[in-house]
């Protein structure tokens, strides 16, 4: 998909993907699909830098309000805060714009934290 990470630490995760004509919908602009890979990618980055040893995360829900559309050759830009950080889940929150810093879409996730156990 393109997605660049351009910062990441335990408070939030910033990240780019190009606009390209294999992630576009039928209209020419970026495909909502993609919008929301973008922000799940980010999301989960977040939430695995805050786990602790033996922990991984899975996302558990996702919800996505489309502002305005990103066209073919723009750019998304992510960034991904912490709303909730508990000891069983986390809801992070993605902000994803344009190049001309408008919003495109708000994206509000929660990641589980499993523990994981070698052999099951």
């Amino acid at each position: 998909m393109g997605i660049r990470i351009l910062h990441a630490d335990r408070d939030a995760v910033a990240a780019t993907m190009p606009a390209v004509e294999g992630l576009s919908n039928r209209n020419g602009v970026l495909h909502g699909g993609a919008i929301m890979g973008l922000a799940d990618h980010v999301g989960g980055t977040a939430a695995t830098i805050n786990l602790g040893p033996g922990q991984a995360t899975t996302t558990l829900e996702s919800k996505t309000n489309f502002l305005r559309p990103i066209r073919i050759g723009d750019t998304a830009h992510a960034r991904c805060v912490a709303l909730h950080r508990g000891r069983t889940a986390m809801i992070w929150q993605t902000t994803i714009t344009r190049d001309d810093g408008k919003v495109a879409a708000i994206v509000t996730q929660t990641q589980m934290i499993l523990e994981w156990r070698d052999g099951g």
